[in-house]
């Protein structure tokens, strides 16, 4: 696990998740998606952030939550996973948790071969699934990726 002391948290449709401080960028208020024809369903579409295109994920297809248009209200998270620059869309984000090392149970611990989710921790109002964004695209889900923002930057040119 990396540097468990500090969390970033957030909310999706009342469940509480976190990413590592480390991995987030910054927090801006949600904009319209433009849809990637051919991307990984997981994949909602792109924004342009400063003339960056980032892929937004979602948390809800992923997590078989009920899915809704994204509302004025929510907010994206701009984070890094080793390969690029996401958005993961919340309903509405916490801030910073800090917390001890040993407050963090590994997922393997709770039940072998979860996946996307890399450990979880109790707080007195309930619990907070850590997300490992390394591997929250499969690797097929990668390659698709990238093919289809390929073929999206070729067809700006």
């Amino acid at each position: 696990m990396e540097n468990p002391g500090k969390l970033f948290a957030f909310a999706v449709e009342g469940q509480r998740y976190a990413l590592y401080l480390s991995a987030v960028e910054k927090i801006v208020r949600a904009v319209e998606v433009t849809p990637l024809p051919k991307a990984p369903e997981i994949v909602s579409g792109l924004i342009n952030m400063h003339g960056q295109v980032i892929p937004v994920l979602n948390i809800r297809r992923r997590f078989r939550l009920p899915e809704r248009e994204i509302g004025a209200s929510d907010q994206f998270i701009i984070a890094r996973t080793s390969k690029r620059t996401v958005a993961l869309c919340a309903d509405d984000v916490s801030g910073v948790i800090e917390h001890p090392e040993q407050e963090v149970t590994r997922a393997q611990e709770i039940l072998p071969h979860m996946e996307y989710v890399e450990g979880v921790m109790k707080l007195d109002d309930g619990i907070v699934l850590i997300h490992d964004l390394d591997t929250f695209l499969s690797l097929e889900e990668e390659n698709k990726l990238d093919k289809a923002v390929d073929k999206t930057n070729e067809e700006r040119r």
